[in-house]
């Protein structure tokens, strides 16, 4: 199961995620303000989640019911560079 980037990355600028993830499938998405995993490339090794200085990656199965919209919207967003 893929990690998400949820509400808390909206705005923020700070790459820790990126730099850290060793799968690289972590992106900017320029136009939505954050960052989004693809999830086709996710390892699932959480290191991101760790690395994140807003709490904002959540295993898709736990990403909380008030930002459910991010885990189809990181999947479209990370598809849409390709």
């Amino acid at each position: 199961m893929a990690h998400v980037i949820g509400e808390p990355c909206v705005g923020v600028t700070n790459a820790a995620c990126v730099e850290v993830c060793p799968a690289a499938c972590i992106h900017a998405a320029p136009r939505s303000g954050q960052y989004v995993i693809d999830p086709d490339g996710c390892i699932d090794c959480g290191v991101c989640a760790a690395a994140c200085p807003v709490e904002a990656i959540f295993e898709a199965t736990e990403v909380p019911e008030a930002w459910q919209r991010f885990v189809p919207l990181n999947a479209r967003l990370a598809r849409s560079r390709s």
